[in-house]
């Protein structure tokens, strides 16, 4: 804390939270209060986030106020400067950039799965007896209500199957 009052910090708040966890109650409460033109310093990156992204939209949400960011340990995550701007820019790519990469791994194995005949989704609540036989008693005027009821799933569910 001396470090900051040292930079010239106005107010300083002290997060007892670990940094690890993204929901910090002093921090969002620091957030809430930032307004233009502020800047928020950190003594270390470590102490406002953990990862990547947990960085990448704690400064979006300090972005969005119009205030920038500043860390004391760590020189080149200073977003007061067009280096600091370039240097989290180019590291806001990198973490897009792995994230799409991830997304198209995620799909690819999808794929491999399902033509591996690997069922995606929720199981079914009804069997596929129970999924033949609902239509036909719908046919025959059952209420839905009690169709559903009986098989233990909702209206909608039996509705579906009809349609």
């Amino acid at each position: 804390m001396r470090q900051l009052t040292k930079a010239g910090c106005k107010k300083v708040f002290r997060e007892v939270a670990s940094g690890a966890k993204t929901d910090r109650a002093q921090l969002r409460r620091t957030l809430a209060q930032l307004v233009a033109g502020d800047v928020l310093m950190v003594t270390r990156l470590d102490r406002l986030a953990r990862s990547t992204r947990d960085l990448l939209n704690t400064l979006a949400a300090i972005g969005d106020k119009k205030a920038g960011f500043r860390s004391l340990g760590d020189t080149w995550a200073d977003t007061t400067t067009a280096h600091g701007r370039l240097t989290l820019t180019v590291l806001g790519g990198l973490a897009e950039f792995e994230r799409e990469l991830i997304r198209a791994r995620t799909g690819e194995g999808r794929a491999r799965a399902v033509a591996r005949g690997v069922k995606m989704g929720r199981k079914p609540k009804l069997t596929a007896h129970q999924q033949r036989e609902a239509p036909l008693r719908r046919e025959k005027r059952a209420p839905m209500r009690e169709i559903a009821r009986s098989y233990n799933v909702s209206h909608s569910t039996i509705f579906r199957l009809s349609g």
